[in-house]
């Protein structure tokens, strides 16, 4: 399955409901569950972004609706990358010729 980083930073009601962080991440752990994927590991983080999280999807469109659906509720604004493994990587230069 594809894997996904996702960037995440509070908003400013994600800051007013910073209590509920914990939480929020385990609706989106149900979430990943729900549609076929798996959060593979989540760190809240100093800097220009408030968590990092990394998610094994089914595919992009789940992923990105994913984000959407987490984005919705207000708390934080995520910027989503997809993540390539070594023989993804291997392939994709393959088809470089």
């Amino acid at each position: 399955m594809p894997t996904y980083i996702f960037l995440v930073k509070w908003t400013d009601l994600g800051v007013k409901n910073v209590k509920d962080t914990v939480k929020r991440m385990h609706d989106v752990k149900v979430l990943t569950e729900h549609h076929g994927g798996k959060v593979l590991s989540y760190y809240w983080t100093q800097g220009t972004y408030d968590l990092i999280v990394t998610v094994e999807g089914t595919d992009d469109l789940t992923a990105s609706a994913d984000a959407l659906t987490i984005a919705s509720g207000g708390n934080v604004s995520i910027q989503t990358l997809r993540a390539f493994t070594e023989p993804e990587m291997e392939q994709i230069i393959q088809k470089m010729g």
